[in-house]
C-alpha cells in the first residue's frame, strides 16, 4: 500500500509541475501571497487545502519569482530533517537546513517552505519560535491533513498566517485551457445586463467541460494538452484512489471503514431531492454519535464541505445553525462526478437520465465557485411542512441573502418567495444562478452559471444598484 501511495503522489507532482509549467495556469492565490509577503505584520504562513490542489507547485513559483533563494524542506522525502527540530533555537534550525538543502537562508530575500509538514508536528510548533524570534524571515508550511493535523496539535493559530487554497476556480480553468478573453470577460461584467451570446454561448460550452474535468490540476491538464477524455477520467481515478489510501493511512483504524463508507455515500447522499445528510444512507441502522468522528475527519482533509441548515437569516450567521441537520459537498465537481462513475458524454450532451443529479452537480458547482470568494461557509434553509428550501444562505458584508441553484432555464422557484414571505424585509436581494442571462429583475438577481466564479462582486453591483 505505501509503494502504490508513492507512486501516486509521485505521478501527481510530475504532471501538476507540467501543468503549470506548459499551460501557464494564473492562480489567484498567487496573488495574496504577494500580499502576505508585502504585509508588514507578516506571520509565517500555513498553507491548507485540499491534497493534490497545487500548494507545492505554487509555493515552489512564489519562492522562484519573488525571492532571491528558496530553501525547499519536504518532510515527507526527507523524515530525517524532524531531528532539527527537536530544540527551540531558531537559528540552528536555520543553520541546518540551510546546510543540508545546500541554499543560503538569510532574511527577507529568502523564502523556507517546509513541505507536508504535518508529519513533522515540531516543525509544525516552530512557527511560533519563527514568528517571536526571526520575524524578518519568510516562512511558509503547506501539508495534506493540515486541517486535521492542527486540530490535534494545540498550535496556537495567532503566531500564524493562513492561506486556504481551493480546486482551480472555472475562471482559472479559462485562463489553462487557453481562453484568456472569455475569462478577462467574465473579471470585467459591470452592469447587470444580458451577456451577449458572443461570450455567454462559449462561456457555457467551457462550463460543461469544467463539469468534466473540475478543478484539480492534473484532470485540467489532461483535457487543456492532450484534449483527452479517457486521460481525464485516469486522472481523476488516480486522484480518489490516492485519497482511499489516505484513509487507510492516516485514519485511526477504527474509522478508516467508517469513512469510505460515508465517501461512497455522497454521490447518492446529493441525489436526492432533500439533500439533508443522513447516516441511515451511510450503512443501514447507522449512528450519528458513531460516524461523526469519520465525517470530521473528511472535512479536516477538505474534502468535502459541510454546510449547515440556518433556522433564520440572522447575523451572526452561525448564531441560527441548527446543528443536527447539515448537507455535504465534495471539494470538487469533477471528484463528485467521477466518483459517481457518471461518463464524461452523460454530463457533455445533457443526459436526460440524469436530471436530479445534474441538480446535484450544479448545486456543488456554485458551492465550489462560492467558497473562494467568501469569508464563511453558506448555510441552506427549509421547513418541512410544507416543505421548502432555499439552497444556500450567504452573508455578503452585514446582509444575509438567500440563495438558489437551478441546472436549466426553468426558473420558478416556491422556495425563494417563500423566504421572502417567512422572513419579510430581511432580504434585500435573492440571487439565483440558472442557466439563463444576467438581469437584475426587481430584488432577484439572476447569474449565468457560467460567472458563478464572479458571483459576490455582482451581488456587490445588485446592492448598490438597488440602493441608489
Amino acid at each position: 500500500m505505501r509503494d502504490d501511495y508513492h507512486r501516486i503522489m509521485y505521478n501527481y507532482v510530475r504532471t501538476t509541475t507540467r501543468l503549470y509549467k506548459e499551460v501557464g495556469v494564473d492562480r489567484d492565490a498567487m496573488r495574496k501571497l504577494v500580499q502576505w509577503q508585502q504585509s508588514p505584520r507578516r506571520k509565517p504562513l500555513v498553507v491548507q487545502g485540499i491534497r493534490q490542489c497545487g500548494k507545492t507547485w505554487l509555493l515552489k513559483e512564489f519562492g522562484r519569482t519573488r525571492f532571491r533563494s528558496t530553501a525547499y524542506v519536504s518532510f515527507d522525502e526527507n523524515p530525517e530533517y524532524e531531528e532539527f527540530f527537536a530544540v527551540k533555537d531558531v537559528e540552528r534550525i536555520v543553520e541546518n537546513l540551510s546546510l543540508v538543502t545546500g541554499v543560503p537562508i538569510t532574511g527577507p530575500d529568502s523564502l523556507l517552505i517546509l513541505d507536508e509538514i504535518q508529519n513533522c508536528p515540531a516543525a509544525l510548533n516552530s512557527l511560533k519560535y519563527f514568528h517571536e524570534n526571526r520575524p524578518d524571515l519568510p516562512v511558509a508550511a503547506a501539508g495534506s491533513l493540515l486541517g486535521i493535523s492542527l486540530a490535534g496539535s494545540g498550535f496556537p493559530v495567532g503566531q500564524v498566517d493562513f492561506l486556504k487554497m481551493y480546486p482551480l476556480t472555472f475562471g482559472e480553468f479559462l485562463r489553462a485551457n487557453g481562453a484568456d478573453t472569455l475569462a478577462d470577460y467574465a473579471e470585467q461584467v459591470s452592469r447587470l445586463e444580458p451577456v451577449p451570446a458572443a461570450f455567454l454561448n462559449p462561456l457555457d460550452e467551457q462550463l460543461k467541460t469544467y463539469l468534466v474535468t473540475g478543478g484539480m490540476p492534473e484532470p485540467i491538464r489532461a483535457w487543456a494538452e492532450e484534449r483527452d477524455l479517457s486521460l481525464v477520467e485516469t486522472a481523476l481515478s488516480q486522484i480518489l484512489r490516492a485519497y482511499e489510501l489516505d484513509f487507510a493511512k492516516h485514519a485511526k483504524p477504527t474509522d478508516f471503514p467508517k469513512i469510505s463508507l460515508i465517501w461512497a455515500s455522497l454521490p447518492s447522499q446529493l441525489s436526492r431531492e432533500n439533500k439533508k445528510f443522513l447516516y441511515q444512507s451511510v450503512k443501514p441502522g447507522a449512528r450519528a454519535r458513531e460516524y461523526e468522528d469519520a465525517l470530521q475527519w473528511l472535512i479536516g482533509a477538505d474534502l468535502v464541505t459541510k454546510v449547515f441548515r440556518s433556522t433564520a437569516p440572522g447575523l451572526p450567521i452561525s448564531a441560527y445553525d441548527d446543528l443536527g441537520a447539515f448537507k455535504i459537498y465534495l471539494a470538487d465537481v469533477g471528484l463528485l462526478r467521477r466518483l459517481a462513475r457518471l461518463t464524461p458524454s452523460a454530463v457533455l450532451e445533457q443526459d436526460q437520465n440524469l436530471t436530479e443529479f445534474r441538480g446535484a452537480m450544479t448545486e456543488n458547482y456554485v458551492l465550489q465557485s462560492l467558497l473562494p470568494q467568501l469569508d464563511g461557509v453558506p448555510r441552506y434553509w427549509s421547513q418541512s411542512n410544507p416543505p421548502y428550501e432555499v439552497d444556500f444562505l450567504v452573508q455578503h458584508e452585514n446582509r444575509v441573502l438567500p440563495v438558489e441553484v437551478k441546472s436549466g432555464k426553468a426558473v420558478a422557484s416556491r422556495s425563494l418567495t417563500k423566504f421572502s414571505t417567512v422572513f419579510p424585509g430581511q432580504t434585500p436581494l435573492r440571487v439565483r444562478f440558472s442557466a439563463q442571462n444576467l438581469r437584475l429583475d426587481s430584488d432577484v438577481l439572476n447569474i449565468p452559471l457560467s460567472l458563478a466564479h464572479q458571483g459576490n462582486r455582482l451581488i456587490s453591483l445588485a446592492l448598490a444598484q438597488l440602493h441608489q
